[in-house]
């Protein structure tokens, strides 16, 4: 039995403040068998119930916000571990700063959560606690932070029901059902009835919000469908070229758009036009628009850039510029100050240059919206997309250098995220790593492993709709920080109303904690 403040199951986590600590570490890390590739979609609704009930254990602010920066530690080193071999020695540092951003959430669970509460504070935290979750993945996903890789939501990728939520509030509103219900249960593991009830109600609500969104939305009709033939060399010795030529040449005739990985051309097609006739010709051949992804110097005295070519039979219809480079992948954020890091690490000897804006492109009549590799993993760019009239989301993507990892895919997986918040079909060419293709409300429709190589020829419904989260977009993150920052607000006023310092400010000591020999605060010698 649990005593009136219910901490004695928390105790229970451990009987030292370094067990409490390790025992953070893995709880943060818990999260990753959520994610691809053990894909245990269903266990990211439990996964942060053990970082919830040790934060709320926590004996003060200070502490919470340690278990909170532990936490945040062992969810990014588990779910971003393949990054070891390119960062080196610079991965523990970028982990253990990024993983600062847990610190706040850790205060703000350990003040929703500790002690007695009420049903009105479990309303709070139910509340509260995702909320801060949102905010945090909202901020670590800036571009200077390294993305919104991991993003918690994203664990719902293999079920579309799930994902419905993704058309009301992106993966946010996904990631913020799921902790909803981690909350939920916590609730009911160590609180009295009235809070109990409201985590009862709260996990009903969170499982059940995206099924019915789904089931509430008219299912995709339309007879109208493209074939897209995703070409995956795989490894290969040399140059990939000749490779993705002779796959392509076997789907000839039979489809409307092919599509090669990222980095599948490495001459500026400007400057060899032998090779951007030989495209031309590989075009015609096979009867459909060709779209290959360039990555070469621009010019002669250009700097690198990733371009998304596409082209038929006539020479080059149009061009997109990757945008959104991957820090210290693509380019060293400050390389006078920090380039000293590609001496240590696998960083980026030189700066590719960003694009400017997106494009959409016609391809044989079917407006596409091409985007490459990490660009796959920011909701705002679909969006935009989506919105620019792309009816296609085309994705060129290459894991070479994560190849036996988890990454490629969890990068792949995104696609059914993105398809089912922008209400468009998805398709993902992989170099190397993962191909796929999506529908509209992130149903898979094809799959190839990394381990594979081939031409995979998707039909892709090209059923679109506005959703809510393209008319609205980012606005969850927006909502919660609001939301938060007015909470704290009428805290602090509340507090200074009534001479006092709010109580979030004060340790609580835990009855297990009390000295023993009588309520002294100095021990007994």
């Amino acid at each position: 039995m649990s005593g009136s403040d219910g901490s004695e199951p928390v105790a229970a986590l451990g009987k030292s403040r370094w067990t409490r600590r390790a025992g953070a570490l893995l709880a943060g890390a818990a999260p990753v068998l959520a994610f691809p590739e053990p894909s245990l979609g269903w266990f990211a609704w439990v996964a942060l119930v053990p970082a919830l009930l040790l934060l709320r254990g926590a004996g003060s602010a200070r502490e919470a916000a340690l278990l909170g920066w532990l936490t945040g530690v062992g969810f990014l080193a588990a779910t971003q571990y393949w990054l070891v071999p390119n960062l080196r020695y610079f991965f523990p540092i970028a982990v253990a700063l990024l993983a600062l951003l847990w610190c706040g959430w850790g205060v703000l669970v350990w003040i929703l959560l500790r002690g007695h509460v009420t049903g009105a504070r479990a309303v709070a935290a139910v509340l509260g606690v995702p909320a801060g979750w949102t905010v945090l993945e909202a901020v670590r996903s800036w571009q200077w932070f390294g993305g919104p890789w991991s993003l918690l939501g994203a664990t719902q990728w293999a079920h579309p029901t799930v994902l419905g939520l993704a058309a009301v509030g992106g993966v946010w509103l996904v990631g913020f059902a799921i902790v909803a219900a981690n909350t939920g249960l916590a609730l009911l593991l160590v609180t009295p009835a009235g809070a109990r009830a409201v985590g009862a109600l709260t996990v009903v609500i969170a499982l059940a919000a995206g099924p019915l969104w789904y089931l509430s939305t008219p299912a995709p009709t339309t007879a109208d469908r493209t074939r897209v033939a995703l070409i995956q060399p795989g490894i290969v010795a040399g140059d990939a070229r000749p490779r993705e030529e002779e796959l392509t040449r076997t789907v000839a005739g039979d489809v409307g758009l092919v599509v090669w990985g990222e980095s599948s051309v490495d001459d500026d097609l400007g400057e060899h036009p032998e090779v951007l006739a030989r495209l031309a010709a590989l075009s015609a051949s096979v009867g459909s628009d060709l779209l290959v992804n360039v990555d070469a110097r621009v010019g002669t005295s250009g700097g690198i850039a990733k371009t998304a070519t596409l082209v038929d039979a006539h020479g080059i219809v149009a061009t997109y510029r990757k945008t959104r480079l991957v820090p210290f992948g693509e380019y060293v954020p400050l390389r006078d100050r920090l380039g000293w890091i590609s001496r240590i690490t696998a960083a980026a000897r030189e700066n590719r240059e960003p694009g400017h804006g997106l494009v959409v492109m016609d391809a044989g009549g079917l407006a596409i919206g091409p985007l490459v590799s990490f660009e796959l993993t920011f909701p705002d760019l679909a969006r935009a997309q989506a919105r620019g009239g792309a009816r296609l989301l085309v994705y060129q993507t290459s894991t070479a250098t994560f190849q036996g990892s988890w990454a490629p895919a969890q990068l792949a997986s995104f696609g059914a995220v993105r398809a089912a918040e922008s209400g468009r079909p998805a398709v993902v060419a992989a170099l190397t790593g993962v191909s796929a293709g999506f529908d509209a409300r992130g149903n898979t429709l094809a799959w190839l492993p990394a381990d594979a190589h081939g031409a995979m020829v998707v039909e892709v419904p090209l059923f679109a709709r506005t959703t809510i989260y393209d008319r609205g977009g980012d606005y969850l993150p927006l909502a919660c920080a609001l939301a938060l920052a007015a909470a704290g607000a009428i805290r602090l006023l509340v507090g200074r109303g009534q001479g006092r310092r709010p109580r979030w400010t004060s340790p609580v000591r835990r009855a297990h904690d009390q000295p023993r020999g009588g309520s002294s605060s100095v021990p007994p010698r």
